[in-house]
């Protein structure tokens, strides 16, 4: 797993690389948001982010607001010499891992990467699952994702197929499809997935 680090002061760059760095981890280094936005549109490693607040042209918190927007699975720690109450619950209620007042204490920080690293890992495989259920979603033909979704509700085939305006027997058909193409070994797993893709399982 890697750390990325973010810091538009060289010396604080290259003494805060050093340290990650001695401790054991992997550690890439970025200048600005901008220089981090172009890397991070190719990688796909298991990561955490360890980002400056005040830069110019894009701060740290608009980086961190765009890549939530872009489902982008990296915990983010920020570091600020400027920082502030409002600032850093701003952070945390977007979903930092922390928020750390300049200069950093090093055990701090490393305890920090330890923990969104940890996150990292399971955000990772649970985006890894989602983008699969979502192609086996896109799989399904129209009919098929309508079947779906009232299963996962809990009707029977024959009240589906009275909401559908068909007969039970094709209902069924459209169910062993639904069953196989999301690879659902159950209805109670087809709910799990349906929840993961954002479809609700209960009846409005």
């Amino acid at each position: 797993m890697t750390v990325y680090l973010v810091e538009d002061d060289e010396p604080v760059r290259k003494a805060l690389a050093r340290l990650i760095r001695a401790s054991g981890y992997e550690i890439k280094t970025f200048a600005s948001a901008l220089e981090f936005i172009e890397f991070i549109r190719e990688t796909t490693e298991v990561a955490c982010l360890v980002l400056d607040v005040r830069m110019p042209g894009i701060d740290g918190l608009d980086l961190h607001n765009a890549m939530r927007a872009a489902n982008v699975p990296i915990p983010v720690i920020f570091i600020t010499g400027h920082g502030d109450i409002p600032m850093s619950v701003q952070a945390m209620k977007a979903g930092a891992v922390d928020f750390l007042p300049k200069p950093v204490q090093g055990k701090v920080l490393l305890r920090a990467i330890d923990q969104a690293l940890a996150r990292a890992a399971l955000e990772s495989k649970d985006f890894v699952e989602k983008k699969q259920l979502q192609a086996c979603f896109d799989s399904l033909t129209p009919r098929e994702q309508e079947v779906l979704a009232l299963v996962v509700t809990g009707l029977l085939n024959k009240q589906i197929a009275h909401q559908l305006g068909t007969v039970e027997k094709t209902v069924k058909v459209h169910r062993a499809r639904v069953m196989d193409k999301m690879e659902a070994a159950s209805v109670a797993e087809l709910v799990r997935f349906a929840e993961k893709l954002g479809i609700p399982s209960t009846r409005p």
